[in-house]
Formats: C-alpha cells, sequence, structure tokens
C-alpha cells in the first residue's frame, strides 16, 4: 500500500470521527433530518383538545376492559 492511500484511508477516518464528535455535541445535523424547517407550535387550546380527546378513549377503553 504506497502513502498516498494510507493518508486517504487515514483522512476518511478523521472526517468519519470528526462528524461522530460533531453529532453528538449537537453541532451538525446527521442524515435523515430535518435541514431548515422550524417544528410547528400547537396552541394551547389544541392541546386541550388532543388531551381530552385521550382521556375519553383511555376512559373508554379503561371501561371495555
Amino acid at each position: 500500500m504506497d502513502t498516498e492511500a494510507i493518508v486517504r484511508e487515514l483522512e476518511e477516518r478523521r472526517d468519519r470521527i470528526s462528524n461522530a464528535i460533531s453529532l453528538l455535541q449537537g453541532n451538525a445535523r446527521g442524515k435523515g433530518e430535518r435541514g431548515g424547517r422550524k417544528r410547528r407550535k400547537m396552541s394551547a387550546a389544541g392541546r386541550k383538545r388532543i388531551s381530552d380527546a385521550m382521556k375519553k378513549r383511555w376512559a373508554a377503553k379503561k371501561k371495555a376492559a
């Protein structure tokens, strides 16, 4: 194996390790993560509506059991 191939392999390893460290520290986005899109925020009324619906479902399931 010539020295150029060794250097290329070491640089690839370095880049993978550097990327892994950045991901663990939260400095970079990995593959498959949303890039640039912001999360939608749910209103308090929307959260309450979903909460009430889930409580109703759980009560019905508990009653049926």
